[in-house]
């Protein structure tokens, strides 16, 4: 188990010193700033990208071990069965073919046309600033695709890209995983929140059985379901383990498993006991990395949150080397 830095989208020599400095071995870029070919990347930038991230001076290294989110733009009509569908699944064909052979192991998307919502920020700790939603605030805002979608219609729309996209991934040694809908409540704008449960995970994984079609757990969203009460979590946490579906970890924390109203936390603030978390991830062998995610806004950091990314780091190798120790 490993500690990384994640959700930027630019290499930028600053921000690898930075992870570097504090003791990160992976990197994830989110969305990465690249030029875009008619809606699809080329195997040029991509294989540029991952040298100027792994090719640094001095002590340590780092790894682009993933790739976080294309533009929404790039499998919009995808995700909804828009008349571009098939365009922009040979299109997505492609880029993935580019993201594996420039030596880029994982590909995280999600299935979330309508991006991630948040309402009123809500004060934590000394007057932090952090993320929070509400769903009665949320209702009260428009359709953001014209009109509404069934839970059905999006079911199939997934379906019909994991059946092509699976073999796809297994030719090119390239694993790919699906952050749940954040927040995970029913539906936002019209547009369902597929991935709102944990059997809603199980259904993705049954409809092609492979280890190339798996999970980018984002275990704060995860803490947000329902199914997270009492010892959810960490049964799920297991249970996805032992099943090698579990491709990194957003480890973070929120204040109580209830998707229609919470707020985001410091990472040993939420309702997540984090030490046994990691203990479960330990224990049922997962071999991956771990990213903070999002963060608490605190005084004097800058817009991308070093000073907070910099605490969680250092809890997540923290936690990472007590439990190694203990066991």
């Amino acid at each position: 188990m490993r500690a990384g830095f994640g959700q930027f989208s630019k290499a930028t020599p600053n921000i690898l010193t930075f992870a570097l400095q504090f003791g990160a071995t992976d990197i994830l870029l989110n969305t990465p700033d690249l030029p875009s070919s008619g809606g699809k990347w080329e195997l040029y930038d991509l294989v540029k990208l991952r040298q100027t991230v792994e090719l640094r001076e001095g002590r340590g290294h780092l790894k682009l071990s993933a790739l976080e989110n294309v533009p929404t733009n790039f499998y919009d009509h995808i995700m909804l069965n828009g008349p571009r569908r098939d365009e922009q699944i040979d299109n997505m064909i492609y880029t993935i073919r580019n993201i594996a052979r420039a030596g880029i192991p994982i590909f995280g998307y999600n299935w979330m046309p309508s991006h991630v919502w948040r309402t009123t920020p809500a004060i934590i700790r000394g007057g932090a600033i952090a993320t929070a939603f509400n769903y009665a605030e949320a209702k009260k805002l428009p359709l953001t695709h014209e009109r509404e979608y069934t839970d059905e219609e999006m079911w199939n729309n997934l379906e019909y890209w994991i059946k092509i996209i699976t073999p796809i991934a297994e030719e090119e040694g390239i694993r790919l995983g699906i952050h749940p809908c954040d927040p995970p409540v029913k539906e936002l704008g019209g547009i369902p929140q597929l991935f709102r449960s944990y059997e809603s995970y199980r259904k993705l994984l049954s409809i092609v059985d492979s280890p190339n079609n798996a999970i980018e757990f984002c275990q704060g969203t995860i803490s947000e379901m329902k199914d997270s009460e009492n010892d959810g979590i960490y049964d799920f946490i297991d249970e996805m383990c032992r099943r090698d579906k579990i491709l990194y970890v957003h480890f973070r924390n929120v204040s109580k498993p209830d998707p229609e109203d919470f707020h985001e936390e410091f990472i040993n603030t939420g309702h997540v006991d984090m030490y046994r978390a990691m203990k479960t991830y330990l224990e049922a062998g997962y071999d991956s990395f771990f990213i903070d995610d999002h963060v608490p806004q605190t005084i004097e950091d800058t817009e991308w949150g070093h000073r907070g990314r910099a605490f969680a780091n250092g809890y997540i190798q923290a936690m990472i080397e007590a439990v190694k120790k203990e066991r």
